[in-house]
């Protein structure tokens, strides 16, 4: 069943996913794709999603995992705010403690989720956000 959430002007939303789980990664780009019509493309971590700004890329969404190497969640939402990314950043963590939540907040994370990534959780972000219509 698709969700019929879209960009108020009609395009699709473009989203970035970046964890270093291979499994992980197809599993949120699938549910993505078929549940959201979205077009999604994954990286393995920060670094690789901060590179792809620093390229030209953007992307209207990125669900940004927690820990990762070479550069971790936080790191990397606060390196692309600094930057002037004005994305929305969804924060994915496995830690329900409050210190990861707190992190990505403070660095610049609009939402911060436990995982797993779920169709609740999407929604919500879409759900709050004004430039998505239903």
């Amino acid at each position: 069943m698709e969700s019929n959430k879209q960009w108020k002007e009609g395009s699709r939303i473009s989203a970035l996913i970046v964890d270093d789980d291979a499994m992980i990664r197809k599993i949120h780009k699938a549910m993505l794709e078929r549940l959201f019509n979205m077009d999604a493309k994954t990286v393995n971590d920060g670094k690789e999603a901060v590179e792809l700004y620093r390229c030209g890329a953007n992307f209207d969404i990125i669900f940004m995992d927690k820990e990762m190497p070479i550069m971790d969640g936080h790191e990397a939402t606060k390196e692309l705010r600094g930057m002037g990314v004005k994305s929305l950043i969804v924060g994915i963590t496995t830690r329900a403690d409050g210190k990861d939540t707190e992190e990505f907040l403070g660095a610049g994370s609009n939402y911060c989720f436990e995982k797993p990534l779920d169709r609740t959780k999407v929604e919500q972000v879409l759900q709050d956000h004004p430039h998505f219509t239903t």
